[in-house]
């Protein structure tokens, strides 16, 4: 008995980070550049300071990106089509972006980003996947 106990408090002090989350972007426009994921985890930091990034070569039509090994818990993401691969979303002269972008659960804001909470998506211990469109 003292050995199943012992396994349970072993397995119990280890950390939860075996979720993968997979995000495939829809309607990459060209194969230039890259597309570029920031993950945040609470609304605190969303969408200025994401907790991982990834980024991937842009191909037309659709890219799969993998974020590995995370926590079980709550997330919100941000992407975009680098498309000239100066590493960051640009904009226009009143700060509209001008390469497209989306948000997880292709949430929309009503001027700018939207908040955590729309863009919320839940990723469990065995993981989860997510598709967006870019816009």
């Amino acid at each position: 008995m003292s050995k199943l106990i012992l396994a349970v408090l072993f397995a119990a002090a280890l950390p939860a980070y075996a979720a993968d989350l997979t995000i495939r972007v829809a309607d990459v426009a060209s194969n230039d550049g890259q597309v570029m994921v920031a993950v945040f985890d609470s609304a605190d930091t969303f969408p200025t300071k994401p907790m991982r990034a990834v980024v991937a070569p842009a191909h037309n039509g659709e890219v799969q990106l993998t974020v590995a090994d995370l926590p079980a818990g709550d997330y919100a993401f941000a992407v975009f089509h680098d498309a000239n691969g100066n590493g960051k979303l640009d904009r226009n002269g009143v700060g509209m972006p001008t390469e497209d972008y989306a948000f997880s659960n292709n949430a929309l804001g009503k001027h700018g980003a939207p908040g955590f909470d729309a863009a919320r998506i839940q990723v469990p211990a065995y993981g989860a996947t997510s598709t967006v469109n870019l816009r």
